[in-house]
């Protein structure tokens, strides 16, 4: 069974990148969880973006995937 990778959808360096700016990082995520379905990720990101922006920028760096509520 493959692995669903959720990041950004660009290459590692341009995800650290837009991760690194917390405007391009709130939004992506956002978009990301609200492609999956998950609506419960994208109300608390939009509630709790700066806890969510230190949480994605720590899982881009060293996953290159978002982790918390993107599956």
């Amino acid at each position: 069974m493959a692995s669903k990778k959720v990041s950004y959808g660009f290459g590692r360096i341009l995800n650290i990148i837009l991760a690194i700016i917390p405007i391009t990082n709130i939004i992506l995520g956002i978009v990301k969880r609200a492609e999956k379905k998950n609506w419960l990720g994208v109300v608390l990101n939009i509630v709790l973006c700066f806890i969510f922006y230190l949480v994605d920028l720590i899982t881009i760096i060293l996953y290159d995937r978002l982790v918390l509520l993107a599956r």
